[in-house]
């Protein structure tokens, strides 16, 4: 028997909490993945009193901000859903944020509490003396020269603190977070979101079988980003689930065979890299029987993706040819890579090549792409797993309404949309206009059926020196999806004659490759010279470039000696590109190609 619920109307998320400890008292909510930390949704209870009265003691109340800036960890969950309880609003900060970065939000959000680990402190402590109103920061793993630890602040509640009047005060059109977007453009705004947008944007769950208790989920990504809250930390709180925390991404496919989630958010280069290992294992195969009976099992699949995606309905031969291929192949492939129990697949954050999506699909793993942005709390729209038509975002979410603008652009309506900017009312005065549509700048198409193409980013669509548009994201999907050794591309070809590209390697990818071939010197700098790189890097390229028209296609690439991180001057700590600070750190390379 399964313990799911579907539709969970609480007016607040503390209403939520509460009632899902009501009913699980003993189910485990939050877990490390080695087992070493396990709470139960009792102690998760007690822990967010007997905290709730700490943050108390420290001066936090009803309508205060709370920084956090933690690795995923249980420690996370417990503070955040205490200060909810207080009637305040926590908010988390990219771990990769310098002390300017981090100054910047402490003045915007007005935080005098910060919780932190140790090895944050010493960024924090920088921040503080640059800007903001900071009096108390607190490490959760102990006490240190400059900050006081979680157990002595909890040693010293608030005296007569009402814990049950504070949570019960909350409103539903109380801050939920401040979710700070990643800034490609400029210094990031911060989103203010509120109970209610959870709550109504939490509606789309029905429309997945329900979740609850039963529901396994991992939470690997960074607690600023929107989607990782909703799918890893409201979710468990609004519908049981029990979440698992990943502190380091990079582990996040082995943590996949020990968790086996039934609920899974992956961005797309989390897919990229899972099909890149599926054909990189595939390649080492040494029977040919073998690797002939693989490889026509996933095709088989992918077949089947593409019929259904165009809404043609299966034959009896081709159910049965499916049938042996998912018996045979498919499902030993769903187990060894922890997915054999994956009731719902997500992806988004940005585009998935759709080649790679057929390929997931293919493999029988419900992935639903969804699109949305901090701005409408999470989704807008999502594929259904019964539809999942390749190419497009699905349809919208329940109570979201979504039109095209006369340039192209999407604007989206409903309750899931943000109360606004912090501190910046002319901000969000520009992003949703007077109707209540946001203006979201993204450009795409509506098809008959209702689902939504987006096209890419307005204001990066690339025009070329003879006036044609091109999306720059189409095309460096087709290059990630065609090479395994490509962990960043970046497309140049505004206002140029043809189009050029900048390849990071992906270190992994691209170690197994000197391994593989006994290439003497395994680092980023000599392999970006060698020639069997080199040759590898061309080969997807031209495999991309013929899935291309003529005009998008990539006529040359350099390969760059390093990989951008996450969070660097090149990357958001979402992955996005930063396009213009890119074309200025690299202009020489850059000119050199079309030289």
């Amino acid at each position: 028997m399964t313990n799911r619920s579907t539709v969970a109307q609480p007016a607040t998320m503390c209403a939520a909490f509460q009632e899902t400890v009501r009913r699980h008292p003993d189910k485990v909510a939050l877990r490390t993945s080695d087992d070493a930390i396990t709470v139960t949704w009792r102690q998760y209870s007690d822990r967010v009193r007997s905290l709730a009265a700490a943050l108390a003691g420290l001066g936090v109340s009803r309508g205060d901000t709370v920084a956090i800036m933690l690795t995923n960890r249980p420690e996370f969950h417990l503070c955040d859903t205490a200060i909810l309880h207080l009637g305040a609003t926590p908010f988390s900060m990219y771990n990769t944020n310098p002390a300017e970065m981090l100054a910047y939000l402490f003045e915007n959000a007005g935080n005098r509490v910060v919780i932190c680990e140790r090895q944050f402190l010493p960024v924090i402590l920088a921040a503080r003396e640059l800007g903001g109103k900071v009096e108390h920061v607190v490490c959760v793993d102990g006490p240190t020269e400059g900050a006081l630890g979680l157990d002595e602040v909890v040693a010293a509640p608030a005296e007569e603190f009402d814990f049950d009047a504070a949570w019960q005060a909350v409103g539903p059109d109380d801050l939920l977070t401040i979710v700070y977007t990643s800034g490609t453009t400029g210094p990031p705004k911060g989103v203010e979101l509120t109970h209610r947008n959870f709550i109504e944007n939490a509606r789309i769950v029905a429309e997945f079988g329900g979740i609850g208790t039963d529901d396994r989920a991992i939470s690997y990504l960074p607690d600023a980003h929107a989607a990782n809250r909703w799918f890893a930390h409201y979710g468990g709180m609004l519908f049981g689930v029990q979440i698992t925390t990943v502190a380091d991404t990079k582990t996040i496919l082995d943590a996949l065979t020990e968790v086996r989630p039934t609920f899974f958010l992956g961005v797309p280069r989390v897919w990229v890299k899972l099909k890149a290992a599926i054909e990189t294992a595939l390649d080492a195969e040494p029977s040919v029987l073998r690797k002939r009976l693989v490889w026509w099992a996933i095709g088989v699949g992918r077949a089947r993706a593409r019929a259904q995606s165009a809404g043609n309905p299966s034959g009896t031969l081709d159910s049965v040819r499916y049938a042996v291929a998912d018996r045979l192949v498919l499902s030993r492939i769903r187990a060894k890579l922890g997915l054999d129990r994956l009731r719902v697949g997500v992806t988004g954050a940005a585009p998935i090549p759709p080649e790679v999506h057929e390929f997931v699909l293919g493999l029988g793993l419900p992935l639903c792409e969804g699109w949305g942005m901090s701005e409408c709390t999470a989704a807008i729209t999502i594929a259904r797993p019964a539809r999942i038509k390749l190419g497009t975002v699905g349809t919208p979410v329940p109570g979201a309404e979504i039109r095209i603008a006369d340039d192209g652009e999407v604007l989206a309506r409903g309750p899931m949309v943000m109360r606004g900017y912090r501190n910046d009312p002319e901000k969000t005065a520009e992003t949703i206009d007077s109707d209540g549509w946001l203006h979201t700048g993204d450009i795409g198409e509506i098809d008959a059926e209702g689902y939504l193409k987006i096209v890419d980013r307005k204001k990066e669509i690339i025009i070329n020196a003879a006036g044609k548009n091109m999306s720059p994201t189409n095309i460096e999907n087709a290059v990630a999806a065609n090479s395994p050794l490509v962990g960043t591309a970046i497309v140049i070809g505004d206002q140029r004659p043809y189009n050029v590209a900048l390849i990071c390697l992906d270190p992994d990818a691209a170690a197994a490759f000197a391994s593989k071939h006994a290439l003497p010197d395994a680092t980023l700098a000599a392999l970006s010279r060698n020639s069997r790189i080199v040759e590898a890097i061309q080969s997807g390229i031209d495999a991309a470039n013929a899935k291309l028209s003529r005009v998008e296609q990539i006529k040359k690439f350099a390969i760059l000696t390093e990989a951008w991180e996450l969070g660097s001057p090149h990357l958001t700590p979402t992955g996005k590109l930063k396009r213009k600070p890119i074309a200025t750190d690299y202009a020489a390379t850059i000119d050199a190609l079309y030289r």
